[in-house]
């Protein structure tokens, strides 16, 4: 029965694959870089209470408990996508240029939220929340609200 139940997590968190597009790829010119920061705490705010949840879950055996379980796991790797991809198509491709004086520090700062956020994917410890959520506060210097 536990391999049934492992399977059918694991089942839904490969499945569960839902496609995010960043605000667009022409560039429109339309742009709001603080409030996209902020989307991404909120992310890895969820992302926090995802972890706290399946440690608390984990241990238990009734299927409600399992199915809960089940529901933050997809959760946290959906939100976790949810910053990669607004990194990668967003941040990396239309905001992020080469002629930029501090381009290689941007460069490394963004990329840091790409695999703190791959971090979280791969474990439920709060130390790894963490490094994602300050990860993703150092960009807010190069995002002040307008």
């Amino acid at each position: 029965m536990n391999i049934v139940i492992r399977f059918l997590l694991l089942f839904s968190v490969v499945i569960y694959t839902p496609m995010l597009h960043a605000h667009c790829q022409v560039p429109c010119g339309i742009y709001d870089d603080h409030s996209r920061v902020h989307t991404m705490l909120e992310d890895a705010q969820t992302i926090q209470k995802a972890c706290v949840m399946i440690n608390e879950l984990a241990s238990l055996e009734d299927a409600h408990s399992r199915q809960q379980l089940a529901r933050w796991v997809s959760t946290k790797e959906d939100h976790a996508t949810k910053i990669i991809t607004m990194i990668s198509e967003y941040y990396l491709t239309q905001r992020i240029k080469p002629a930029q004086n501090d381009y290689l520090e941007r460069l490394n700062l963004h990329h840091a939220v790409i695999l703190a956020a791959v971090g979280v994917k791969q474990n439920t410890t709060k130390q790894n929340a963490d490094i994602l959520t300050n990860s993703i506060r150092a960009l807010m210097r190069f995002y002040p609200h307008v």
